[in-house]
């Protein structure tokens, strides 16, 4: 495992954040955007197999409205905003869009699948159009259903986008160097490595699939699930399933070993996961009677099949690959994935969530990060993880950071460390709403019954429902909430020129076509 150059941070810790003090508004120092997915369903939450919307516009030119792996499956992404309103605002907008462009459907409001699906190999997957970059995206989704079934794909997240502006880094490090990508890349692999550390926090107070429907798995396939209902199966003390190996894995993935030390390494395993081909991907083959299968045999087909709970992202320009862009330009943000649907907000997250987001990557950021140097160092964390997303509420639950620690002593620590982040986040700001919100996550560390995973559970068995049942009244409420957001007459009338600037964007494309298929994957594939 590599070592990261040693950049100098100022000393003592305590002046970082004295230091930040003097600046004005840090929170609007702060970028964030986010992606949420979510799954077409009919009025009785069967997944809907219909084209994606044509008022939606083309999901291969549409930056707004896409779809992810399913047809069935929108993605809708915000732009970045240097404030929370405004991000949910445009959010709220998108959702309103989005409900009004949809016949007799909705959004499925839980990240994993529902009840009513149909055959697996019935479960369309997305089309992007008939041009070379379009046919790479449904080629590179037809290799993940070989990969992994297309049950599993439907599984849906939300993902926050964040990155903090050059003044703030500049406190971090020397005010006399130069705030060059490297910097920007140590310290944001600096983030990264705390964040690993301590994302079981996230999946205790976020986590919202403790149940599943019994046909997110083939008949005869053995589980260790309880059995809820007739039709749910769950357990007792789970946060995210869809964080769990049953939800979003990949046992091959488990080969790269990623590491976050810095950026060359991590380029460095991601490349050898995306250039080395694996024995069961080749019986799967490439091209078979006129047809193909997938993009390639190597462990990961392209940079966005690695399975994270965090990914370090630079902004791609037109037809550059990731993993290009990063070694060109260094990590300019950072992905947060392991968010799921929350239950309890129409848009899939809430403003209370994006600032308790801000204040902990805040902290991940300027909190010291000792490097990983083996496996070993780091293996434990991603074992708290695991242990989080399926035992995250069991009393007295152990997890191991230095020694074993109870859940609740180490919760209570990491959110007295962040605190004076949110107090920095609040200097400028009425209300004190950082600080509120880190509060608010505090009780849910000391009572698990305010935990959304208890909720949940609690709620289906009182009213008697099962999964299916009570997440359909869930997407129902939210479709008449969303169908209440009040929206412009321009906003509602730039949406509608987007989407169909972005189908006229899409017949260019096609028209002006002149490269083969292969030469276009080829050609795409390449590594700098």
């Amino acid at each position: 495992m590599h070592n990261s150059r040693n950049i100098s941070f100022k000393e003592p810790f305590l002046n970082k954040l004295e230091r930040l003090n003097t600046q004005s508004d840090i929170s609007n120092k702060i970028l964030r955007g986010i992606e949420r997915e979510g799954l077409r369903v009919d009025d009785n939450g069967k997944l809907s197999c219909r084209k994606h919307p044509k008022k939606l516009g083309s999901p291969l030119t549409n930056n707004q409205i896409t779809t992810d792996y399913s047809e069935s499956m929108l993605e809708l992404i915000t732009s970045t905003h240097n404030n929370i309103d405004s991000l949910i605002q445009e959010l709220l907008d998108t959702h309103r869009f989005v409900y009004e462009s949809m016949e007799k459907e909705m959004l499925w409001h839980n990240s994993m699948p529902p009840l009513l699906i149909p055959n697996e190999d019935d479960i369309p997957i997305a089309f992007y159009g008939k041009s070379n970059a379009g046919l790479l995206k449904h080629i590179y989704r037809k290799g993940l259903a070989h990969r992994y079934g297309k049950t599993m794909q439907c599984i849906s997240g939300l993902h926050y986008n964040f990155s903090i502006s050059n003044d703030i880094w500049q406190e971090i490090y020397d005010n006399s160097k130069a705030i060059t990508s490297s910097i920007k890349s140590d310290g944001y692999s600096s983030l990264i490595r705390n964040f690993i550390r301590y994302s079981w926090l996230i999946l205790y107070l976020f986590g919202s699939s403790p149940a599943i429907s019994k046909t997110f798995f083939k008949p005869n396939h053995t589980c260790k699930l309880d059995i809820l209902d007739n039709e749910t199966l769950y357990m007792p003390y789970a946060t995210s399933l869809r964080m769990s190996d049953v939800g979003y894995q990949s046992k091959v993935q488990e080969q790269l070993k990623i590491c976050y030390n810095d950026l060359d390494t991590f380029i460095e395993k991601i490349t050898w996961g995306l250039t080395t081909s694996w024995p069961e991907y080749e019986l799967i083959g490439t091209y078979k009677n006129n047809e193909w299968l997938q993009l390639n045999t190597n462990i990961l087909q392209i940079e966005n099949e690695y399975y994270s709970s965090i990914r370090p992202k630079c902004t791609v320009k037109n037809g550059e690959r990731p993993i290009n862009a990063l070694k060109k330009r260094g990590i300019e943000y950072i992905e947060v994935r392991c968010l799921d649907i929350d239950p309890n907000s129409s848009i899939g997250i809430s403003k209370d969530t994006c600032l308790f987001l801000d204040s902990f990557l805040l902290f991940c950021a300027l909190e010291k990060s000792p490097f990983f140097y083996d496996e070993n160092d780091y293996k434990h964390y991603y074992d708290n993880f695991v242990k989080v997303s399926t035992h995250g509420r069991k009393p007295n639950l152990l997890l191991k950071n230095k020694n074993s620690i109870s859940l609740v002593e180490w919760g209570n620590e990491i959110i007295d460390k962040i605190k004076p982040y949110a107090n920095l986040l609040d200097k400028d700001n009425p209300g004190k709403l950082y600080s509120k919100a880190l509060q608010t996550q505090l009780e849910k560390i000391n009572n698990v019954e305010l935990t959304p995973s208890f909720s949940i559970l609690n709620q289906i068995q009182e009213n008697k429902q099962n999964l299916h049942d009570y997440t359909l009244d869930k997407s129902k409420q939210h479709y008449d909430n969303i169908m209440k957001h009040e929206i412009s007459k321009e906003t509602l009338a730039e949406y509608q020129r987007h989407s169909e600037n972005s189908i006229e964007l899409q017949k260019n494309i096609e028209r002006n076509e002149s490269d083969s298929l292969e030469n276009y994957i080829s050609n795409s594939l390449k590594l700098w």
